[in-house]
C-alpha cells in the first residue's frame, strides 16, 4: 500500500493528483523550482522539496533530484504525471532501482514506445494500421504534403508541415534543431500529412493481471501548433464498427508491449474514414478529465490501484453522456499565439452541476515565463453532445478571468462555430477559420456598453473631479459632456465615451443611459429597453468589466495622445521575456530581407515564436544572437524599409 506519493511534475497536474490522494488518505509531497516556491501545487501539498533553479533542464527534469526529493521527503512511491520525466525510462528505472513504487508502466514498455520509428514498427507487427514512412531524401511532388515529426518528443514539439519541395531540406533542418533542443535526440522523420484529418484516440487502462480496458474514445483534433486546444468524448459521428476498430487496435497495443497502468493509443482519421496509428503515450494525458466523466471512474486512483498491484474489474463501467473539455491558456491567438505572462488576479469559473475545473493556479499568483501558459481545463459533462458543448460555452463566456490575455474568447467561438457543432471537427480547423475568430467586430456594442460601464464606475470612484449627483459621480452640466477614452485589450481598439447628466438626475450618453452605478457595479439600459448588468475591478491603471458576454478590459487614456508614444518604423521588438535560439541564416546588417521573412526564433514558455520582418527592405541594425535572454520589449533589430527614404 503506498502511504506517501511524490508528484515529479508541477501546476494542474500535480494538484490534480494531490485531489485523489487527499481522498485516497495519501500523503503528498510536492518538488518545486525557484520559479513556483509560491505556486498552488506547493502550497496544496503536505510536504514539499526545492529544485534548485527555475529552468526545467534544471529542476524538473533533473531525475536525480527528484528521486532524491523522494527518499529525503520519505515518499515510497512516485507519480510522473504528464510532460517533464513521464515517459523517460531511466527516471522509471531509478525510481524503482531507489526502492520506491513506479506509478507508471514497465520500464520496457516505454522504451518500446520511446521512438515513434520503433512503436511503428512494433505496432505493424501486432496489425495495427499505418501510415507508410516516406524518406525525405527520396521524397518527390507525388509524396506532398509531408509531415515532419520529432521521433523522440511530442506537444508539437519538432513538427512540420510541408507543402513545396524545395522548403523540404530547410524544415528538415529546423525540425532536426528543435527536435534536439526539446528532446536531445534531433531524429525526425516524414509521413504523409492527412489533409483535413481527426485526431482521435482511445484510452488504455491494464493491470499486471492480464486485463486491458479499452476506455471509448477521445476527439482532439481542435489544435494549435499540433497543441490540442478542445478535446472532447466519445469521439462524434463514429460508427460501431469503426469504433470496435480502434478498441481492437489499442488493445492490440497494449498487449504487445505488455502495458500496465494508464496510456492512450492514438490515432489519425483520414476523411474517408480510415484510421492510421500515430503513437501510444505511456501516461497520463492531459484530457483525462472527459473519459472520467463519461466512465464516471478516477483515472489517478486506478493508477495508484495498479501500481500496488491490484486487479482491475473484468470489464469497466458503461459510459454515459458527452464530456468536453477546453484549455484555457494566457496566450493571444490573434498575435501567433504568443504567451503572456503576469500577475493572474482573478479567475473564477461558474460552479455548477456538470462543470469541472482542474487548474494549478488561483487569484494572485504568477504566470511566469519559464512554463507552459495553460492556467487550467474547464470540463463539460451532459447528457448529449450538444447540451455539453453549450454548458461549456456558456461556462467560459461567465467566467471572470482578469490579467494576461487569454484564448478564452477563441474557445467560446471555436465552440459554437458550425464546424465544431457539426460534430466533424479536424486538424484542420484554426488553419481556416482562426482569422474570423480572432477578428474584433467593427461595431462591438458589446464593448462600447462595457466601456460606458468604466467611465461610470469611474465617476463614482472619483465624484470630488466631476461633482456630485444621485449617482455619486456625474456633473450636472447639460452643456458640458464629460468624456472619457479607453483602450480595449488585447486589440488595442480606442472607445470615447460621453456622457452628461439630465436635469432629473439620470445619466445619458446616445443610446443609453446609466441605472445605477457605483466603483463594484454599474447597470445600464439602453434605448431598445435592455437592461445590462456589469461588475468591475480596477487594478492599477486597468479596468476589468465582466458582463454576460464575457470580460473586457480597458486601460484609461489621456484625452490627448502623448506624440512621443511612439515606435521606431522598422523596429523588431521581443514579444515576450525569452530566449534567441536562431536566426535566419547569414542575417547580418546590409542584409536585404522580403516582408514576413522569418528572421529570429526566440524560444518562450515551451513555444518557439518567430520574428517576421515588417516590410521589405534592408536590416540595418541586428541586436539579437543564438543563447541571448531578452525582455518583453527588447530591441532584436531594425529593418528600413526599401521605400524609406535613407536616414541622414
Amino acid at each position: 500500500m503506498i502511504s506517501t506519493l511524490l508528484v515529479a511534475n508541477r501546476g494542474e497536474i500535480a494538484c490534480r493528483i494531490f485531489r485523489t490522494c487527499r481522498a485516497l488518505g495519501i500523503a503528498t509531497v510536492a518538488v518545486y523550482s525557484d520559479a513556483d516556491a509560491d505556486a498552488l501545487h506547493v502550497r496544496e501539498a503536505d510536504t514539499a522539496v526545492r529544485l534548485p533553479g527555475a529552468a526545467p533542464a534544471d529542476t524538473y527534469l533533473r531525475g536525480d533530484l527528484v528521486v532524491r526529493a523522494a527518499r529525503t521527503a520519505g515518499a515510497d512511491a512516485v507519480h510522473p504525471g504528464y510532460g517533464f520525466l513521464s515517459e523517460n525510462a531511466g527516471f522509471a528505472r531509478a525510481v524503482q532501482d531507489a526502492g520506491l513504487v513506479w506509478v507508471g508502466p514497465p520500464v520496457k514498455a516505454i522504451e518500446m514506445m520511446a521512438s515513434k520509428t520503433r512503436a511503428k514498427e512494433l505496432m505493424a507487427a501486432a496489425g495495427v494500421p499505418l501510415l507508410a514512412p516516406v524518406d525525405p531524401a527520396q521524397a518527390t511532388a507525388g509524396d506532398l504534403p509531408l509531415l515532419l515529426k520529432a521521433a523522440a518528443g511530442g506537444g508539437g514539439r519538432g513538427m512540420r508541415v510541408v507543402r513545396e519541395l524545395g522548403a523540404l531540406p530547410g524544415e528538415m533542418a529546423a525540425a532536426t534543431a528543435e527536435a534536439a533542443s526539446a528532446f536531445g535526440d534531433g531524429e525526425v522523420f516524414a509521413e504523409p500529412y492527412v489533409e483535413r484529418g481527426r485526431h482521435v484516440e482511445v484510452q488504455i487502462m491494464a493491470d499486471a493481471h492480464g486485463t486491458v480496458w479499452a476506455l471509448g474514445t477521445r476527439d482532439c483534433s481542435l489544435q494549435r501548433r499540433h497543441q490540442k486546444v478542445i478535446e472532447e468524448a466519445p469521439a462524434p459521428g463514429l460508427d460501431d464498427a469503426l469504433r470496435t476498430r480502434l478498441h481492437d487496435a489499442a488493445t492490440a497495443a497494449a498487449r504487445a508491449v505488455g502495458y500496465r497502468g494508464a496510456g492512450t493509443v492514438e490515432f489519425l482519421l483520414a476523411a474517408d474514414g480510415r484510421p492510421y496509428f500515430l503513437e501510444m503515450n505511456t501516461r497520463l494525458q492531459v484530457e483525462h478529465p472527459v473519459t472520467e466523466a463519461v466512465f464516471g471512474l478516477d483515472l489517478v486512483a486506478l493508477q495508484l490501484s495498479v501500481a500496488e498491484g491490484e486487479p482491475l474489474p473484468t470489464t469497466p463501467p458503461t459510459p454515459h453522456g458527452h464530456a468536453v473539455e477546453a484549455r484555457l491558456y494566457a496566450e493571444d491567438p490573434a498575435l501567433d499565439w504568443q504567451p503572456q505572462t503576469g500577475a493572474l488576479l482573478t479567475l473564477d469559473v461558474p460552479d455548477e452541476p456538470g462543470l469541472r475545473l482542474d487548474t494549478g493556479y488561483t487569484d494572485g499568483d504568477t504566470i511566469g515565463i519559464h512554463y507552459d501558459p495553460m492556467l487550467a481545463k474547464v470540463i463539460a459533462h451532459a447528457p448529449s453532445r450538444a447540451q455539453a458543448v453549450r454548458l461549456l460555452a456558456r461556462a467560459l463566456e461567465r467566467t471572470r478571468i482578469h490579467g494576461p490575455v487569454t484564448n478564452r474568447e477563441l474557445l467560446v467561438r471555436s465552440l459554437r462555430h458550425p464546424d465544431f457543432t457539426g460534430a466533424r471537427p479536424d486538424t484542420g480547423f484554426y488553419d481556416r477559420h482562426l482569422d474570423a475568430l480572432t477578428r474584433t467586430p467593427g461595431d462591438n456594442a458589446d464593448r462600447h456598453l462595457a466601456a460606458l460601464a468604466a467611465a461610470a464606475a469611474h465617476a463614482a470612484r472619483h465624484p470630488d473631479a466631476v461633482g456630485t449627483s444621485r449617482f455619486g459621480g456625474w456633473r450636472n452640466l447639460p452643456s458640458q459632456p464629460q468624456i472619457r477614452r479607453y483602450r480595449s485589450e488585447p486589440d488595442g481598439a480606442e472607445h470615447e465615451i460621453a456622457y452628461r447628466t439630465t436635469r432629473s438626475g439620470a445619466i445619458d450618453t446616445p443610446g443609453a443611459r446609466i441605472l445605477t452605478a457605483t466603483p463594484g457595479h454599474v447597470t445600464v439600459e439602453t434605448d431598445d429597453g435592455v437592461t445590462h448588468h456589469f461588475r468591475l475591478a480596477t487594478h492599477h491603471d486597468r479596468v476589468h468589466v465582466d458582463g454576460a458576454t464575457g470580460t473586457h478590459t480597458f486601460t484609461a487614456l489621456p484625452r490627448f495622445t502623448d506624440p512621443t508614444e511612439r515606435t521606431e518604423p522598422g523596429s523588431l521588438l521581443a514579444p515576450m521575456p525569452g530566449t534567441v535560439v536562431r536566426l535566419a541564416d547569414g542575417l547580418a546588417p546590409g542584409t536585404t530581407v522580403r516582408a514576413g521573412q522569418p528572421l529570429i526564433w526566440l524560444e518562450a514558455m515551451k513555444m518557439e515564436h518567430r520574428i517576421l520582418a515588417p516590410a521589405s527592405g534592408t536590416l540595418t541594425a541586428l541586436h539579437a544572437a543564438p543563447g541571448l535572454q531578452v525582455e518583453v520589449g527588447a530591441l532584436l533589430a531594425v529593418v528600413q524599409d526599401a521605400q524609406e527614404e535613407p536616414t541622414p
